[in-house]
């Protein structure tokens, strides 16, 4: 379809629950292939919609040469955890080491609203786990010890993107493994 202006730190969208998906139609096939378009465009690893101001569980995903999406997705979480870094197509420029659970099952829909289920591990793990907090309200940094944290405001107040009004933190509602204080 089209490739569409990413939403940047700030934007009140990116901070907001998004819906859940009820309708399988022609408009979310349209907003899927946007998602899709823009994310390989930028480059990056995942993108939700609401990074292109479209509040609904919608994702598409990047990682080692697989595209694919994921509608209204509910996650499984393995116990084991990795630490590794990571960063935001709505953030530019800043990597941050984040911990997540290394391996994870999601189940949810594709565009024609069949049932799919992705699993996978480390890259698309985080990808994953990252793309649905997206869709959570929660963006990567929520999930940093209160250091970097603090680093990473200061990185976004100091980014030449970053002169709009004060970032607002959100404590994440999943597990932050400990790290989060």
């Amino acid at each position: 379809m089209a490739i569409q202006p990413i939403r940047i730190f700030g934007d009140p969208v990116l901070r907001t629950v998004a819906r859940p998906v009820t309708t399988f139609d022609k408009e979310l096939r349209g907003l899927v292939s946007d998602l899709t378009d823009t994310m390989l465009d930028a480059p990056g690893a995942g993108l939700a919609a609401p990074q292109l101001g479209v509040s609904l569980r919608v994702f598409a995903y990047n990682v080692d040469g697989v595209v694919g999406h994921l509608i209204n997705p509910d996650l499984a979480l393995t116990d084991e955890e990795q630490d590794g870094p990571e960063g935001c197509l709505s953030l530019p420029g800043l990597r941050f080491d984040t911990k997540r659970a290394y391996g994870v099952v999601a189940k949810g829909f594709n565009m024609y609203g069949d049932p799919v289920t992705v699993e996978g591990t480390q890259l698309l793990a985080r990808c994953i786990q990252h793309e649905t907090d997206h869709l959570d309200g929660i963006i990567f940094i929520d999930r940093l010890d209160r250091e970097q944290r603090k680093a990473a405001l200061k990185a976004i107040r100091e980014a030449d993107w970053g002169d709009g009004p004060a970032p607002t933190v959100k404590i994440s509602p999943h597990s932050t493994f400990g790290s989060a204080r």
